[in-house]
């Protein structure tokens, strides 16, 4: 589920600023007009029932403004794709917060975007002002660089593969496994058979599995 990061005559990943305005962003994708409210707010509403297709209809909708605001914020691709991704997570816990009184599911999505993408703008100008003058001498290793990158793709890959879970499997997963809790100890968590447990595991693993690019088991 990897955020489209321009396409045209966009710079590579970079989205293309033809938009100018919010406003141009927010409703020049042609695939986005003509959508009732009322649509939005149903996938809202199917996603806080824990429907992971809902989720993944309201991100193909809605993916591409989000990218390109976290992008205008962060200036950075990698960046603006975790934002991303992190803004899709939060709705998917979240989705039974959102109020359709207070505005539009498209600006209670962008607002979640801009603060996370502030967010994240000054924990990196934190840690450049805590920067030490030799930091060039702490610089590790090409071999371990190359592994903290891997690791960090390898845990945006999975953020972005847990959304597609239902929230019964997500729980179970993130109890048992996240939390460092047996089965029984999982199943007492949350309130639910121990048999329930194995059995909500074993199908969200083998989701993520394929998700993930490996063979369900």
């Amino acid at each position: 589920m990897a955020p489209v990061s321009g396409s045209g005559k966009a710079t590579e990943g970079r989205p293309d600023d033809s938009a100018g305005t919010l406003g141009a962003l927010l409703y020049g994708n042609k695939s986005s007009l003509g959508v009732a409210e009322a649509d939005w707010v149903a996938l809202v509403l199917a996603i806080a029932a824990g429907d992971a297709c809902a989720l993944r209809a309201l991100y193909d909708r809605s993916h591409r403004p989000i990218y390109t605001l976290a992008f205008r914020l962060c200036a950075d691709r990698l960046t603006a794709e975790e934002v991303t991704v992190d803004v899709f997570h939060d709705v998917w816990r979240r989705a039974g917060t959102y109020d359709p009184t207070v505005g539009t599911v498209i600006a209670w999505l962008m607002n979640q975007a801009r603060s996370r993408a502030l967010d994240r703008v000054r924990h990196d100008h934190r840690l450049k002002r805590t920067m030490p003058a030799n930091a060039q001498d702490l610089v590790p290793p090409a071999e371990e660089m190359g592994s903290a990158i891997e690791q960090a793709e390898q845990a945006r890959r999975l953020r972005a593969a847990l959304v597609t879970l239902s929230l019964p499997e997500r729980q179970a997963i993130e109890t048992a496994y996240f939390g460092e809790l047996s089965y029984a100890q999982a199943a007492a968590e949350l309130e639910v058979a121990p048999g329930t447990i194995k059995t909500r595991i074993r199908s969200g693993l083998a989701k993520l599995r394929q998700t993930l690019g490996g063979e369900p088991r």
